[in-house]
């Protein structure tokens, strides 16, 4: 028997005035013993792809459904990890996929809308990182998500929030200790800016990992014509491959944490 069971569904968002209708991906648990907690996955610059879709499938084997969502096919966008790197205006407007994914899912029947989580990835973290840190450190609003997984995100992309900022959720930040592209180093000083919330931070460095590692089966290479916002000017060039040790260890870090956070 499969460990999940598929659907493809539409996540509606407004922008401009208008609605656009997401494509997406729902992966649930095959045999659910009740309402169960639900993440969204927001992938990269390169779109969604393999490691997400494995993600999910993952995240339902372990009893969660999961929302893969695709920021990029209704807007008609492939691929934007080239020279002109994704702005900081694109990516406020992709931040609102966020909150359009989690109200979609809390409507959903046989989900728990008291256990709601999101993943980003990349471009996607830093896109995740403009929810999941506030820039007024004294919002004590609760947060619509419970936890927050950020997989080498763009951290740079926060840096419009300002020197003070607050965490409201649990927040994993899961990093290539090797990674060139979106470096450890942007992230741990973001991190320093946290003055409430910093013990809310678990930070997950895997040795000798680039940026992707967790795309199995991809051998480390260098890409010369990818935009990188860690480079003066944001360009451009950066690694990325599969570290099958990172990815492993990257898959207990994440299931302990969820578990932990959304109490499974």
């Amino acid at each position: 028997m499969p460990a999940t069971a598929q659907q493809n569904v539409r996540v509606p968002v407004e922008q401009g005035g208008r609605t656009i209708q997401l494509s997406a991906q729902l992966f649930r648990p095959v045999q659910p013993t009740g309402p169960v907690p639900a993440v969204a996955l927001f992938h990269g610059c390169g779109g969604p792809g393999q490691n997400t879709a494995r993600m999910a499938g993952l995240l339902a084997s372990w009893g969660y459904a999961a929302l893969v969502v695709d920021s990029f096919s209704a807007r008609g966008l492939k691929d934007v990890c080239g020279r002109n790197w994704p702005t900081q205006a694109a990516a406020e407007a992709r931040a609102g996929d966020i909150d359009a994914a989690l109200a979609w899912l809390a409507q959903q029947p046989g989900i728990d809308a008291r256990r709601l989580a999101y993943m980003g990835y990349s471009y996607g973290g830093g896109v995740a990182l403009l929810r999941a840190l506030s820039g007024n450190p004294d919002n004590r609003s609760p947060p619509v998500a419970r936890a927050v997984v950020l997989v080498y995100p763009d951290c740079a992309l926060a840096d419009p929030l300002g020197q003070r900022l607050a965490v409201r959720q649990p927040t994993l930040l899961a990093m290539g200790a090797l990674d060139d592209w979106t470096p450890v180093s942007q992230c741990r000083a973001l991190l320093e800016r946290v003055v409430r919330g910093q013990e809310l931070v678990e930070t997950k460095v895997y040795p000798g990992a680039h940026h992707s590692f967790d795309a199995l089966g991809l051998p480390v290479r260098y890409l010369d014509g990818v935009g990188n916002r860690s480079k003066p000017g944001g360009c451009c060039g950066a690694h990325y491959g599969a570290h099958e040790p990172a990815w492993k260890q990257f898959v207990v870090d994440v299931r302990a944490f969820l578990d932990k956070a959304l109490k499974l």
